[in-house]
């Protein structure tokens, strides 16, 4: 007993197994054979199904026999694998040209399950009977079944290059396969070719094929991955469905689709398209419906008026299977091996085993034709001595005794003697020596015309070619899918996934934002959500089609369409940037939000630093590319201290004018054009001759002369002013003083602005939060140098820090 124990490895143990189970499944389950384009379990049905009778020209039996047939007799495996390849092998939507003529419902394109085999019937198609014509003629190996009762192929003799025109798809240990399915016109002009031209290139084969076809048609692009596919055996090609837009009733259009992608099971594609139009992920899509019936496929998606219809069926190809990429992988078991297959690789093989088959049939009937010849030879030579034969037989014991003394009396070989010794009486009543003559001379033309195949190529090669044609010409079929030679570039349009509505938006300086419904808004009561310590730096009503970018005070910027930003309550406090940024500072605060109606438009950002730097950067460079997750540079800062103190953009820059004012009491005026555009990731240029430690304190755009410029000091004292008061300069300049220092009182810029002459009323904001409004009709006009009035106590309510027009709230 312990002779028989072995010690082996867990390491070799696994390793040699699953080698032997990788091989199997390789080769007897889930590969095509390049010869017959037939998995194992395909080829035992037809095969079964023909040893059955079961034939295109013979009434339909039930599939559950069939079954049992292949199952019993072929192939050791579940029923229900079976009848899932058999169901396969008759869908006309799966396979080009159907194997199997099944009767009852065998499924469909929505991907409904076919009735129990119990319930349809089934017969081989007329093709797979072109499949199975020269099975009898010991043109194939045959090997015993897996219980050795009985004899099946290694392959079908097939006349039919299944495994391009039905193409194959499976998965296997360490392989996959995906052949698509292609015209057998293109695909048998291809093969007459090759077999004319045996060193033919590629090229000269694709002027035959095209392409594949696929059984739903559809439109293929990218002939590029044609051609690598059909070179390799791997590419990559986009299949579309084939679709028109329309006009319908009351002005509106709809989109139908007629043809479908290769595979694309078409009741989850109108799931799908429905569900876009519930969430409203496209906006215009009214209804989406299946109309389709056996006149065939027709899906309508019905569009509301006025809408972009080619912009949402582009959508539609980007996010939907109407549109989906198809990846060449085409390997067959060639020679006992997977191999990928080049389509030449593939009509060779295919050609050489045509040859084989051909050559094997013409043997076989080469010898039966020599049989029957030399049968006939005797039977003209029996009839010349008929009384003598007849005499002999009657004077022999038995049968056996006759066949030797019709050898020995007049010379007659075995064969013929028993073919004499078995011919029935009544034969001799009508045998015609004429009729035997004539078969002779028909055995003796076949047997020449046999013996030239056998020892000709050219004579094998017209045989093939004009078994190809017959094929052709009995099963041709227009092709159905359509190829075009680009893949076109899916683009998007914005403004179709958009909802044009109009929201009330705000931002706070803390980085909260958010939008609302403007019936939201209405009935907020003036709640707009935000604490005590917060401030909005934008509040308006916008388009969901507009865009906001947001500039904080650390030279960041951040870029929202309208229609992404937080859907809430007005009353609601909003989401904050941190939520999504992850490069927000905790010390990082907005202080401008600028609205764009569209990202095309022309215009520049000016942006000014506290430490003398200004520039300008056009719209399109200030575009983030990615702005989801991170803050992008609107402005690069020279220090830790670095800070940004005004933001403006303009259209077109004409004769805008930047105000600058200093720390110490400095006024800088100069025009916009002075400024250079640069990009966003740059300092920018001097803005003002900055002494000692002074900084800018506040950056104002002007853009008229006869605005106002109100200005407070840290001190609390309150001035207003015209522009013109500020004569224009140069850029980079030392400025002029706008307050008159005193030895006892410093006055310092705290916060300025610039307003419009119509305003009445201003409002000031203190580091304590303190609101201070101001009548301007209280106060008169001041000069260059003025000091002004004291408004604001500090030291009770806190240092300047904000003043604004109380018309104004929100920058747009």
């Amino acid at each position: 007993m312990a002779d028989r124990i072995t010690e082996l490895s867990l390491e070799a143990v696994m390793g040699e197994r699953f080698g032997r189970y990788s091989k199997y499944i390789i080769q007897e389950r889930a590969l095509p054979d390049i010869r017959d384009g037939l998995k194992p379990v395909q080829r035992r049905i037809l095969f079964a199904m023909d040893q059955d009778g079961n034939t295109f020209d013979h009434p339909y039996r039930k599939s559950a026999k069939s079954v049992g047939n292949v199952m019993g007799n072929f192939h050791p495996h579940g029923d229900s694998s079976i009848y899932e390849a058999m169901v396969r092998l008759s869908q006309n939507w799966k396979v080009r040209e159907p194997l199997i003529d099944m009767n009852g419902n065998n499924g469909s394109v929505d991907n409904d399950p076919a009735a129990a085999m119990r319930y349809t019937e089934a017969r081989l198609s007329k093709i797979a009977g072109e499949m199975m014509t020269d099975l009898g003629q010991e043109t194939v190996d045959m090997v015993l079944n897996f219980d050795d009762t009985t004899y099946e192929p290694t392959v079908l003799p097939s006349r039919v290059l299944s495994l391009f025109i039905n193409g194959a798809t499976g998965i296997s240990a360490g392989y996959a396969t995906e052949i698509p399915p292609h015209n057998l016109k293109e695909i048998n002009g291809a093969l007459t070719y090759l077999l004319d031209h045996p060193e033919a290139p590629l090229s000269a084969l694709m002027r035959y094929v095209k392409g594949p076809d696929f059984p739903t048609g559809g439109i293929i692009q990218g002939l590029d991955g044609i051609k690598k596919a059909y070179k390799t055996g791997r590419g990559k090609i986009v299949v579309r469905a084939k679709t028109a837009i329309s006009e319908i009733k009351g002005g509106k259009k709809k989109i139908e689709i007629t043809e479908l992608p290769y595979e694309v099971v078409k009741s989850n594609l109108v799931a799908k398209i429905d569900g876009i139009r519930l969430n409203k992920e496209v906006a215009g899509i009214s209804e989406v419906r299946d109309e389709s019936d056996r006149e065939g496929m027709s899906v309508v998606i019905e569009l509301n008026k006025d809408v972009n219809a080619a912009g949402i069926l582009t959508y539609l190809f980007k996010k939907t299977d109407l549109q989906i990429s198809y990846n060449f992988n085409m390997v067959a078991i060639h020679d006992q091996r997977p191999v990928h297959v080049s389509l030449k690789q593939g009509l060779e093989a295919f050609l050489n085993f045509r040859k084989e088959v051909v050559l094997k049939r013409s043997s076989y009937e080469l010898a039966k034709a020599q049989a029957r010849q030399h049968i006939v030879e005797g039977l003209i030579r029996m009839l010349s001595i008929l009384d003598e034969v007849v005499a002999t037989i009657r004077a022999s014991k038995n049968r056996k005794d006759a066949t030797q003394n019709l050898i020995n009396s007049y010379q007659f070989t075995q064969p013929q003697a028993e073919a004499i010794v078995t011919l029935q009486l009544y034969r001799l009543t009508n045998t015609d020596v004429t009729q035997l003559e004539e078969e002779f001379a028909t055995l003796a033309a076949k047997i020449v015309r046999l013996n030239l195949i056998i020892n000709e190529s050219s004579a094998l090669n017209d045989v093939i070619r004009a078994e190809i044609a017959e094929i052709t010409t009995t099963y041709r079929s227009p092709r159905r899918s359509e190829i075009e030679a680009e893949v076109e570039n899916l683009v998007i349009d914005s403004a179709i996934t958009i909802a044009e509505e109009d929201v009330q938006v705000l931002v706070s300086r803390n980085g909260y934002y958010k939008r609302a419904s403007l019936r939201s808004y209405k009935a907020s009561d003036s709640d707009n959500g935000l604490a005590e310590d917060d401030l909005a730096i934008f509040e308006g009503q916008l388009n969901t089609t507009q865009h906001l970018f947001m500039f904080t005070n650390k030279g960041n910027i951040i870029y929202r369409p309208v229609h992404e930003l937080p859907d809430s309550k007005w009353k609601d406090t909003g989401e904050h940037f941190s939520q999504q940024l992850s490069n927000w500072h905790v010390d990082e605060f907005v202080i401008k939000v600028i609205a764009i109606d569209n990202l095309e438009q022309e215009g520049a950002f000016t942006v000014v630093t506290n430490d003398g730097f200004i520039k300008q950067t056009i719209l399109s460079d200030m575009l983030p590319k990615a702005y989801k997750k991170k803050t992008s540079m609107a402005i690069k800062l020279k220090t830790d201290n670095s800070y940004v103190v005004g933001i403006a953009y303009f259209k077109q820059v004409k004769q805008q004018e930047v105000l600058l004012l200093s720390h110490d009491g400095v006024g800088l005026r100069f025009k916009v054009t002075d400024v250079p555009e640069i990009g966003p990731r740059t300092a920018g240029v001097k803005s003002m001759d900055l002494r000692g430690t002074d900084t800018i304190m506040a950056a104002l755009f002007i853009t008229n002369d006869s605005q106002q410029v109100a200005i407070v000091a840290n001190n609390g004292a309150f001035k207003y002013m015209s522009v013109s008061e500020i004569n224009r300069s140069k850029r980079a300049n030392k400025g002029l003083l706008i307050f008159t220092q005193k030895k006892t009182v410093a006055y310092h810029v705290a916060t300025a602005t610039i307003f419009e002459a119509h305003e009445t009323a201003l409002e000031i904001l203190t580091t304590r939060w303190q609101v201070q409004e101001l009548q301007l009709s209280d106060y008169h006009p001041s000069q260059r140098i003025g000091n002004g009035q004291y408004v604001v106590d500090v030291k009770k309510n806190g240092t300047p820090w904000l003043i604004k027009p109380l018309s104004i709230h929100a920058t747009k």
